[in-house]
């Protein structure tokens, strides 16, 4: 696919420029900060937004998607109904063995309101609200008949993870670079998964029959 180095590489290339910052605690980290202590006013919307982006709320609506779209799949007769369905299984079960390794290694402080201690790059609320919601999105557009309905549902997933990301930054858990950073890993992690679906469901379909209406 033509659009595949740019679907995966701009934003690898993001994070890995972020990630550079912020280990060497370069501008675009101290501008983080800046901005940071400008933003942070915790309270308890912000954190009922961040928490949006817990496993208890996100996983859940995930796992009624998938069921929803396997079920659908498989009452119109596809071909391996189950595959999308349990490759964003997959990947969802992948987020914490990419990100608290991550956390680990790089070891970056909080904000000054969360007190001592590391592990905040990069978020793993923004990376569980991005993967859940958005691997979901993925799976159920293709369902959609209207361009009205497609156009509302991607509007919510980005509502949805607009929203966990200014809980996050505003109650104080995570600098704005651990949120933009998560949503980067993420955008590759969406792009393996939409690739991957598409291209299994494509080779089914060249592979599948047509049906014969006489007799042979």
């Amino acid at each position: 696919m033509p659009r595949t180095p740019l679907l995966l590489g701009l934003p690898s290339l993001c994070f890995v420029l972020i990630t550079w910052q912020v280990v060497v605690g370069g501008p675009l980290a101290r501008l983080d900060e800046r901005l940071s202590g400008a933003l942070v006013h915790p309270d308890r919307f912000s954190e009922l937004l961040a928490d949006l982006g817990s496993v208890q709320v996100a996983v859940p609506v995930l796992l009624l998607a998938l069921v929803h779209v396997a079920l659908r799949r498989r009452a119109t007769g596809l071909d391996r109904w189950w595959l999308p369905s349990a490759a964003a299984a997959v990947l969802m079960a992948l987020v914490p063995a990419v990100v608290v390794p991550l956390k680990e290694l790089i070891a970056r402080p909080g904000p000054p309101v969360m007190g001592p201690g590391t592990g905040f790059y990069p978020s793993g609320h923004t990376a569980t609200a991005a993967v859940a919601y958005g691997a979901a999105t993925l799976l159920v557009l293709p369902l959609l008949r209207t361009a009205g309905s497609r156009g509302a549902l991607l509007c919510v997933c980005a509502a949805l993870n607009a929203c966990v990301a200014f809980g996050l930054v505003r109650r104080g858990y995570h600098w704005p670079l651990d949120v933009v950073a998560s949503w980067c890993l993420c955008a590759v992690l969406l792009g393996c998964l939409w690739l991957f679906v598409s291209r299994s469901t494509s080779r089914r379909s060249a592979r599948t029959p047509l049906l014969r209406t006489g007799p042979s």
